[in-house]
């Protein structure tokens, strides 16, 4: 993309209602505009990064053995009525009145909704296990919505439900989102730590949730130092290995990490002094276990081996996808602006013409936006007749993890200047030798 065709309405002042790094940064980057309280436009940028973490989001569902699907944003009342939830979420809850007065929500969750579609088609315990998700926008009518995307009332989730014929099953349902959830955060950079949690309104027994440490976190959270030396990288995991998702739950929840809400100052005391810590933590995903509660209340049955008609056990799990974008810039950002981890940047890297209408600079940007495009990547030349300055500023704001530079002289000693956005290091080589290195870089991610 050439950005003097592209729509990027960057702002030179910080707005006066942003009060956390991410929404500062996300309104001066151009990537959203407040529409109404709590509720964002997407702009170019913005809608780029997350449809990347979408797109990770649903490789490792996939990876995972779930099945995406999509269910709509509008849900009749009368299925929350059957569940018992209708009245008991309280004024979150969006309700709506059709022309014909039938009473409608736009869906803060979907337990009922999915539990409604597996009884009117599933049946038999031979069609079990099976785990239905989808991406979905959700409305929850915060009473106080602040801090951009980390808190609004209208955001994009990955919900996710487990339908299993045992608890057994279903837990070992629990411990394969778990490990599918580290891999997903891994890959955009973050460490999530998963911390034991209150279910809340959705109900459980079995929860965490996944918190990543920053200042502006919502949450108070409880940990032993130890789990934050703890990476899952790259090792290979078979989600239908029993003992292997249990061995990657024991391994990241065997230490201390909670959130004020499940918070046991005796237990926190049994870690030693030196590991306790106290920080904060912004939540990016949460995953539970349930047991018969919609099922029961739904209906939601199979015929098992017996002949018996039994209800089945269920989980759900869940990915804020719209609030991770805020949450990984919160985790990795400087003065300067956005640094995007490779895995959701917008575009894999910028070009910067110092000398735009200089044919031989000119001609040099050209051929190495053709060669990263042809190496399957997208760039972000900046080919504005602007001064280098305003173009390295833009480039620091919006915080493509590489940048190269190309001017007249550097060409009249054969190279370009290729610069890391996370460490500020630049380096002198040829123009093929930049393209080799950016595809080396990304040829993994």
């Amino acid at each position: 993309m050439r950005l003097s065709r592209y729509f990027l309405p960057v702002l030179k002042e910080t707005p006066a209602e942003a009060q956390i790094a991410s929404h500062r940064l996300m309104l001066r980057a151009g990537m959203i505009k407040q529409a109404s309280a709590g509720i964002y436009s997407w702009l170019p940028l913005g809608f780029r990064v997350l449809k990347r973490i979408e797109q990770i989001v649903n490789e490792e569902q996939i990876r995972a053995g779930h099945i995406p699907m999509l269910m709509p944003t509008l849900q009749s009342a009368d299925l929350w009525r059957d569940s018992g939830r209708y009245d008991d979420y309280g004024e979150e809850m969006l309700r709506i009145t059709d022309r014909h007065g039938r009473d409608m929500l736009y869906g803060p969750t979907n337990e009922e909704l999915v539990t409604d579609i597996f009884r009117s088609y599933v049946k038999s315990y031979k069609d079990l296990p099976l785990t239905l998700y989808h991406i979905q926008w959700k409305f929850r009518d915060e009473i106080r919505p602040r801090f951009g995307v980390m808190r609004g009332r209208e955001f994009l989730m990955k919900d996710g439900y487990n339908f299993d014929l045992t608890k057994e099953d279903a837990l070992h349902a629990y411990n394969r989102h778990l490990v599918a959830y580290l891999r997903t955060y891994e890959r955009m950079g973050l460490q999530a730590i998963p911390m034991r949690a209150d279910g809340g309104p959705i109900g459980g027994d079995y929860t965490h949730e996944f918190l990543v440490l920053a200042d502006t976190g919502e949450s108070e959270v409880f940990y032993d130092s130890q789990v934050t030396d703890l990476t899952f990288g790259d090792r290979d995991i078979d989600y239908d290995s029993v003992a292997q998702c249990q061995g990657v739950l024991d391994e990241f929840t065997s230490r201390y990490a909670r959130t004020d809400e499940t918070h046991d100052a005796a237990l926190f005391d049994q870690v030693p002094e030196e590991r306790r810590r106290v920080a904060r933590g912004i939540e990016v995903g949460q995953i539970f276990y349930f047991g018969t509660k919609y099922s029961d209340a739904l209906g939601a049955t199979v015929i098992n081996d017996k002949q018996e008609q039994i209800p089945v056990h269920m989980g759900s799990h869940g990915i804020g996808v719209s609030r991770l974008l805020g949450a990984i810039i919160e985790a990795s950002h400087d003065d300067k602006g956005i640094i995007w981890p490779e895995g959701v940047t917008p575009f894999h890297c910028g070009i910067v013409n110092l000398r735009q209408g200089d044919a031989a600079t000119d001609g040099a940007c050209a051929d190495l936006y053709a060669a990263l495009t042809k190496a399957g990547l997208e760039p972000l030349y900046d080919d504005r007749d602007e001064r280098a300055g305003a173009k390295f500023a833009t480039m620091d704001l919006i915080g493509l993890p590489w940048r190269i530079t190309v001017g007249p002289r550097g060409l009249k000693n054969g190279v370009v200047e290729l610069t890391s956005r996370k460490t500020g290091e630049s380096v002198e080589m040829s123009a093929e030798d930049a393209v080799a290195r950016i595809v080396e870089i990304y040829r993994d991610i």
